[in-house]
């Protein structure tokens, strides 16, 4: 199946779980996908995947804590292709879960960097790329715990709640002034790396895998959802 060729999408956090999952879906569909993270072999590994399963793919390493990472990311994209079709915002920092007292004022930092300093960014940075595609979305992954805010969680949900406002009100603003679309994903409960740090007592096997959530996200690309779009993935039955 080919929903998406001839677009081109740009994943962040691409290096691994989620991001990874639906970097590689995108582009068995088809999608050119620019696989951005800070990680480089994890990185290739990804794209290795994708070039054997004869799908398209760049490698962009970018900390998107960085400065000037961003801008210099878009100023790449825009220089090679027209337009951008997807942007997915998957990357996030989970610092240590603890009192809101206690909360380690570094980590904190760097957790709102990457979930919502990097999100308004990336929003500013490709919104004129976004907006030269025929059809362009931006999916933002966020958490449950974002809405429904629960004991130690409150420097992860604090920065994922302001991300996910952010991404809300960017949605209205371009809704009758452009063609971007935009929808908010919460993953749910997935087999990865953050939800093992969370969970570090939970059975791996009894939470669904990246894969599901990638198969949601791409399903959903290909419809033509209002914007803003709520999705939250369920654990298949």
């Amino acid at each position: 199946m080919t929903r998406f060729a001839g677009q081109l999408a740009l994943v962040t956090g691409a290096s691994r779980g989620i991001g990874a999952a639906i970097a590689e879906a995108l582009a068995a569909e088809g999608a050119h996908v620019v696989l951005t993270a800070r990680d480089v072999k994890a990185l290739e590994a990804v794209e290795e995947r994708i070039f054997a399963a004869g799908g398209a793919a760049t490698i962009a390493p970018v900390d998107l804590g960085e400065g000037d990472g961003i801008s210099r990311l878009a100023t790449a994209l825009a220089g090679r292709w027209a337009a951008l079709d997807i942007l997915v915002q998957s990357a996030a920092i989970l610092p240590q879960l603890t009192p809101v007292t206690d909360i380690d004022q570094t980590a904190f930092s760097k957790a709102l960097t990457t979930n919502t300093l990097a999100t308004q960014a990336l929003i500013g940075a490709f919104d004129p790329l976004l907006r030269r595609s025929a059809d362009p979305r931006f999916v933002y992954l966020t958490t449950s715990v974002a809405t429904a805010p629960r004991p130690y969680w409150g420097a992860y949900a604090a920065s994922k709640a302001a991300g996910e406002v952010l991404v809300d009100c960017y949605a209205q603003e371009v809704r009758n002034i452009s063609k971007v679309r935009v929808a908010i994903v919460d993953p749910g409960a997935t087999r990865t790396a953050m939800r093992a740090k969370a969970y570090p007592g939970e059975d791996p096997n009894t939470v669904k895998l990246p894969q599901v959530v990638a198969d949601s996200v791409v399903s959903l690309l290909g419809e033509q959802f209002a914007s803003p779009h709520r999705l939250r993935v369920n654990q298949p039955r």
